[in-house]
């Protein structure tokens, strides 16, 4: 669900650039219980660029931006993008950043769709065309794409998550996220009790969603919750075999209205009008501590 929460983010005056808090974290609520979200792997990392704490999928820089941006405006907009499972949901808070709200495998499909097809939603239909018995057509999909997100934003979302160096700090240079030959956006999840593990990925041709997990809605076995072992070699081979029948495009379109920058480091992609608002003196320096023991 991240994948929302940048992109509304994005779409709010923050970039990739913008410097997110990755530091504990406790919150408080009147009369009920606190919260105090973790990290997969359980450290902290300091300052970090939201490319980088989108690209790690950390938690914990999610939820402080959840809640500046508030989580009844993530899930309006993760509605406007295609989660059609959220409709009439009341109880729900900052942690709808990390899938605290249940969606269909189908809804993901949509939403990550709308970044492929550079902002505009395609609504799912399994049935592309309808021919009678002499081979005529009865009827024929003709998809009406709808804008729900700027192609400038879509495109810096699909970047971050085709970028195999960025991810690097908590999956490594070396997974079944990568495909040699291909530029391929791709993004894995794992629920907190490690019930679901998914792996999401597109090109500009097909995207592919895969899902792991136990009928009876038991934990997974720990060999297969982690996001790179247990969807994620599923979802490879499917995308591997995908890409050889469809290819992919020679050349990446940068819309019209992305300035390339010089920016903490290396050339980073900013929507026009948001390129002189962030510090692009020096990177952060990264440190990364273990979480206190409970």
């Amino acid at each position: 669900i991240k994948v929302v929460t940048y992109s509304l983010a994005l779409s709010n005056g923050y970039t990739e650039a913008t410097i997110l808090d990755d530091t504990p974290l406790t919150i408080h609520t009147a009369g009920g219980p606190s919260y105090t979200p973790v990290n997969y792997d359980g450290a902290y990392h300091g300052k970090i660029p939201l490319r980088t704490a989108f690209a790690n999928s950390f938690n914990i820089p999610a939820v402080r931006t959840a809640q500046k941006l508030g989580p009844q405006s993530i899930k309006g907009f993760g509605e406007k993008m295609g989660i059609a499972s959220w409709q009439g949901a009341k109880r729900y808070g900052v942690s709808i950043t990390l899938g605290a709200l249940e969606v269909r495998m189908t809804d993901m499909a949509t939403i990550y769709g709308v970044i492929a097809n550079g902002g505009r939603r395609v609504d799912l239909d399994p049935i592309l065309s309808v021919k009678d018995s002499f081979g005529g057509a009865i009827y024929e999909k003709d998809p009406a794409p709808i804008p729900v997100l700027d192609e400038g934003v879509a495109f810096i979302i699909s970047d971050i998550l085709a970028d195999n160096n960025a991810r690097r700090i908590e999956f490594g240079l070396n997974t079944p996220l990568s495909i040699p030959g291909a530029r391929v956006s791709v993004k894995t999840g794992t629920t907190d009790n490690k019930r679901d593990n998914w792996t999401i990925g597109f090109t500009p041709r097909v995207l592919v969603a895969t899902w792991v997990g136990n009928n009876d809605n038991s934990p997974l076995n720990q060999a297969l919750a982690s996001g790179i072992t247990g969807a994620a070699p599923m979802w490879n081979k499917i995308m591997s075999m995908m890409i050889e029948k469809t290819g992919t495009p020679s050349a990446t379109v940068i819309p019209g209205n992305i300035v390339k920058k010089f920016c903490l480091g290396q050339d980073r992609y900013f929507v026009k009008g948001t390129e002189n608002s962030v510090s692009c003196v020096a990177p952060p320096t990264i440190t990364v501590s273990p979480s206190p023991k409970p």
